[in-house]
């Protein structure tokens, strides 16, 4: 893929270097490398405190339950989705066809990349996407989305509704991104250059969208 996300989550520091501050973000940085590795649903608290290095009775000190651990997963998901995109769209510029095509391109790169983490925020656990963080991390998202195309078409002169052009532009990108992963392309279209095919395709959404 052309662009990449990383790891997303922060290293982990042996216990004896911990101090007491550090013990939530230590516990939701292996959670989060737990979910890339494993998938979300593979891994028990125990197995996140024992990446950390700390007892199993330190995440109840900050998280009421695994949930809690798993929503602030997702929530960093979203967060680094989001950077990925800004970081996208600072090489291409602002408002352009270059850069909203390289953010689409960065979303598939995500999912491959940090497909564990990819499943979580979107609907392995349907119950995240009800948490006030995972609502405002995805919203402001694909608010950037948006608001990328409404400079794009201002820029134009196009009268077109941005928030509609997002949906299709999400739902072709997000498409693209699941049936990469889940090996789909494998069976139909060998070889297929999904980047190449979202080059063509954005500038067909923003261009016919009502």
């Amino acid at each position: 893929m052309t662009a990449s996300s990383g790891s997303g989550a922060a290293a982990v520091q042996p216990k004896a270097k911990y101090h007491h501050g550090d013990l939530r973000e230590a516990l939701i940085a292996a959670a989060y490398q737990l979910a890339n590795e494993t998938g979300a649903e593979n891994f028990s608290l125990a197995d996140a405190c024992r990446l950390a290095g700390v007892s199993t009775a330190a995440p109840y000190r900050h998280f009421k339950d695994r949930e809690e651990i798993l929503a602030e997963v997702t929530a960093r998901g979203f967060d680094a989705m989001s950077a990925n995109a800004v970081r996208a769209v600072e090489k291409k510029g602002e408002g352009t066809l270059e850069g909203i095509i390289a953010m689409g391109q960065a979303y598939v790169a995500f999912a491959v990349e940090q497909e564990g983490v990819f499943r979580l925020m979107f609907g392995q656990n349907p119950s995240l996407g009800e948490v006030e963080q995972v609502i405002e991390t995805g919203t402001k998202c694909l608010g950037y989305l948006i608001e990328q195309i409404t400079t794009y078409c201002q820029a134009k002169g196009l009268e077109r509704d941005a928030n509609e052009i997002a949906a299709r532009m999400w739902t072709f990108v997000h498409g693209a991104s699941s049936l990469l992963i889940d090996g789909k392309y494998d069976r139909i279209t060998p070889g297929l250059n999904v980047n190449e095919m979202i080059a063509r395709a954005i500038p067909l959404l923003l261009g016919r969208a009502a």
